[in-house]
Order: C-alpha cells, then sequence, then structure tokens
C-alpha cells in the first residue's frame, strides 16, 4: 500500500513564486479546485491525506468538511506556507499548530514542512510535534535536490526525534514517511511527484514504484493542489529557472496523476498506520 498526499496550497504559496510577489493581491482560486481534485480520487478509488495551508481553511471553512466527508484525511502544512528554518519561525510554529487544531477540531495528526524544510536547522519543530500529540511527519526526501533533501536519510518509515531526522531513533515517538527516491543513470534522485511527475519520463516513476513493492516499503508521493488545477493558476512572471520548475508540463499533471493512481494502490496516512 502506497501514500498519497496532496498539498493543498493556493497560487501565491509556493516558495518560487514568493519570492517574485510584489503587490499581487492575493485572494485565493486553486480551492475552487478542489471538487476536481476530490472527484479524480473517487473515480481512481483512492483515498489522500491533504496537508492544508492552514489560512484557506479560514478563508473557506468547509474544505475541511469537505476532505473529511469524502473519507480522506487532514494535516498541517503551516498556517502560511512559511519554512520550518525561516528566522523566528520556532515561537510561532506552536502558535500555528495549535489554531490548526481550532479550525480542525482536532482532526489532524500529521505535519508537512513547505518545501520539505524540516533540516537541522529546523528540527525543533520535531518537538512541537510530539508535545501537540502529532503522530508522524512527511518531511524528508532522501536524496538531494537544489532546494531540500537528506541523501543519507532512510527510504522506509522510522522514528525520528530533534537529534535525529535522518536515522530511526527507538525512542522517538513521531514517525517519519520519507518520500520516494529512485537511481537514475547511478544518481539518487527525487520520484515522489511534483515537479518530478511533470518531468521525469513516467516509466521511471512507476519503476521506482515498482521497486518499493518489491521491498514492501510504502511509497511516499505528493502533488499539489495547484499543479492538478493549472486552470486556476495564474502565470506569473519569474527567473527562467524558478518558471520551469513551477510551470513546466503543468497542463498535463492530471492526466499523469491519474494514470498513477489507475496503476497503483493509495492511501492516506491514518489509514496506513491504522492497518500497520
Amino acid at each position: 500500500m502506497n501514500l498519497l498526499g496532496i498539498d493543498f496550497e493556493d497560487w501565491y504559496h509556493p516558495e518560487l513564486i514568493q519570492r517574485f510577489l510584489t503587490n499581487e493581491k492575493r485572494e485565493p482560486k486553486v480551492i475552487h479546485g478542489l471538487e476536481k481534485i476530490l472527484d479524480l480520487l473517487r473515480k481512481t478509488d483512492t483515498f489522500a491525506t491533504f496537508f492544508v495551508v492552514g489560512e484557506l481553511l479560514e478563508f473557506q471553512p468547509d474544505i475541511l468538511d469537505k476532505i473529511l466527508q469524502n473519507g480522506h484525511e487532514i494535516a498541517f502544512h503551516t498556517m502560511h506556507h512559511t519554512r520550518l528554518d525561516s528566522p523566528g519561525f520556532e515561537k510561532e510554529f506552536d502558535i500555528e499548530i495549535k489554531k490548526f487544531s481550532k479550525l480542525t477540531n482536532g482532526h489532524s495528526k500529521g505535519f508537512r514542512a513547505p518545501t520539505f524544510s524540516l533540516n537541522k536547522n529546523s528540527s525543533w519543530a520535531v518537538d512541537v510535534l510530539t508535545d501537540n500529540e502529532y503522530s508522524y511527519d512527511s518531511s524528508i526526501m532522501p536524496a538531494k535536490s537544489s532546494m531540500y533533501g537528506h541523501p543519507n536519510a532512510e527510504i522506509k518509515p522510522y522514528k525520528i526525534s530533534n537529534s535525529s531526522i535522518e536515522q530511526n531513533d527507538p525512542n522517538g515517538t513521531i514517525m517519519e514517511f520519507p518520500l520516494l527516491a529512485t537511481k537514475f543513470f547511478g544518481k539518487k534522485i527525487p520520484a515522489a511527484g511534483g515537479f518530478y511527475l511533470r518531468f521525469l519520463p513516467m516509466k521511471i516513476i512507476k519503476n521506482a514504484i515498482q521497486n518499493y513493492e518489491k521491498m514492501e516499503i510504502p511509497s511516499t508521493f505528493y502533488i499539489h493542489s495547484w499543479e492538478l488545477t493549472p486552470e486556476y493558476m495564474p502565470d506569473i512572471p519569474l527567473s527562467m529557472k524558478d518558471h520551469f520548475i513551477t510551470y513546466h508540463n503543468i497542463k498535463n499533471t492530471f492526466s499523469r496523476m491519474e494514470g498513477i493512481l489507475n496503476n497503483f494502490e493509495f492511501t492516506s496516512f491514518q489509514n496506513y498506520l491504522n492497518k500497520s
């Protein structure tokens, strides 16, 4: 059984876009694509975990009911899509996680750091998650990219602590679900979705999932809500590199994701934990 996390965020949340925004009015648009995403999951008999940016629940509270009523799970993705290692964010994070608990009536037990920003400078977040009775995290990419990554991290689920985010800590209380990685021309690379779903040949991604299945390791896959609903995603002027990473092949993301879901079985993190 594999795991699907949908990072539910709006057009102005991605880090590569935030750095280029000036006075644009940040009115949510991608949230209007929720029904399209739920319909995709329904048609492919898939359950998912929605890692939601909290301010979207403040803007449109019925997002919570729609996600839960369709059998999916809601989890935390910070209130404003802030990197964990942002200066001074440690105190704010505890405030945000408590606010998200009120917004979701205590339903959230899982977390994903924006831009997978759980690292040695932000490992304090593990203690905050523990103190707030969270049970799992999915922020570790066991391969290196230009923006994040822990190439020495374990690839199977393991327990983490403030002092050990790459290797299993028997005394840890937070279960880490590292994202799918694979080998490409001998180099370890991410293969878990997002830009890599849009960029890599589908055969490589499918082979990566199959290899994990052979090892009896769940493939942890992710996709952004704005990638599945490009009709709500404005084309923001970015640098050439950032524009490529953000928009490359975005119009084909939905069909590619549909192909993955039709070929492999995915469920939510909480469902997986309940069955373990």
